[in-house]
């Protein structure tokens, strides 16, 4: 009751107003009810890719085919949101803006529907090149790495090692790619510069449209000796071609 009656006072105070259409959302994360029902799930996808699949296929571990053809070098995407118009709002406003006030959000948004994550060993932010980096002023990857470990206590035993990899070279933009130039692209773009001998790695990133960058980070990793690489995401972009 009495804390019930602070949140009142606080909100009173200091109203607190959703991020997409400005209304006062009532609660501490700054997303109104109606905006939040517009948000996708991801609920029945790929358990490798996340790719979402028909919800007929709602089986334990759903597969899709590509992946069944050709395994990527991660062994699970968690992507629990669809890369709809709302969330694009907000990653872009987050990442191109320079809103770091968003993070918070975004990483309540990723946990609200991740139940209990399993801490890994390492979490690796997918690394930007240091031209990008400079220009932007920090790596969103980064900044969501660190807020999860804050605001989920299993998680804050794991490393956050932001420079395990290093991006050795600039890649052109891939907004426009089809899935296979996105892979060249990609090609031998990452490092690891540090062992990652029999370590569960999670690889940190915003947004997955087909897996390239993932798979070139994980690609590195296990090089690096790391025994099993995830993927965590905000988002999935259904696209009409993958990787």
């Amino acid at each position: 009751m009495v804390n019930k009656m602070i949140t009142a006072v606080l909100d009173g105070l200091f109203p607190h107003y959703c991020e997409l259409c400005g209304a006062r959302s009532g609660v501490a994360v700054p997303l109104c009810p109606g905006c939040q029902l517009d948000l996708p799930a991801n609920v029945s996808c790929c358990y490798r890719c996340a790719i979402p699949l028909p919800a007929t296929a709602a089986v334990a571990m759903r597969v899709c085919g590509t992946c069944l053809a050709e395994p990527p070098p991660f062994v699970r995407v968690i992507a629990p949101w669809l890369y709809s118009e709302q969330l694009a709002q907000l990653v872009q406003r987050w990442k191109f803006r320079g809103e770091t006030r968003l993070t918070p959000l975004l990483a309540a948004l990723w946990l609200q529907r991740v139940d209990e994550p399993e801490p890994p060993d390492l979490i690796v932010p997918v690394p930007l090149h240091w031209r990008r980096l400079w220009q932007r002023g920090f790596n969103q990857s980064e900044l969501l790495g660190r807020q999860l470990r804050r605001a989920c206590a299993p998680l804050a035993a794991a490393e956050l090692a932001p420079r395990a990899v290093r991006r050795t070279r600039a890649t052109s933009a891939q907004s426009g790619m089809h899935a296979l130039q996105r892979r060249a692209n990609m090609r031998g773009a990452f490092t690891a510069v540090r062992p990652c001998g029999n370590l569960r790695v999670a690889v940190i990133d915003d947004v997955l449209t087909t897996g390239a960058t993932a798979g070139a980070v994980a690609g590195a990793l296990l090089a690096a000796g790391a025994s099993a690489v995830e993927v965590w995401c905000l988002a999935r972009t259904p696209a009409p071609e993958r990787r």
